[in-house]
């Protein structure tokens, strides 16, 4: 029982001293702007390797891939309206 309270104080001892390099929060530019960043982050992120560089063609392959939806389901509803039946396979339908 002993070593387990010796082993508990010496745990609880640990976590109170803690590193001293720690962030806490302290350094404000005004009154409830405490936000810094930490350490080994820029000050400003543009033109850091935080900042986001968007490709183009990464940013419109959501708007390409719905377009090509769009005239899938286009040629499914103009081939229901002809047959009457609905086929889903797009390939089926411009083999007829």
């Amino acid at each position: 029982m002993r070593m387990f309270i010796v082993a508990a104080a010496l745990a609880a001892g640990a976590l109170v001293a803690g590193p001293a390099s720690a962030y806490d929060g302290t350094k404000c530019k005004a009154p409830g702007n405490c936000w810094e960043p930490k350490p080994g982050f820029p000050e400003k992120i543009a033109g850091s390797k935080y900042d986001p560089k968007h490709d183009p063609k990464e940013l419109n392959k959501q708007s390409e891939s719905i377009k090509q939806m769009e005239e899938r389901n286009r040629q499914r509803v103009e081939n229901f309206k002809k047959t009457g039946k609905f086929e889903y396979d797009i390939t089926k339908i411009s083999s007829k």
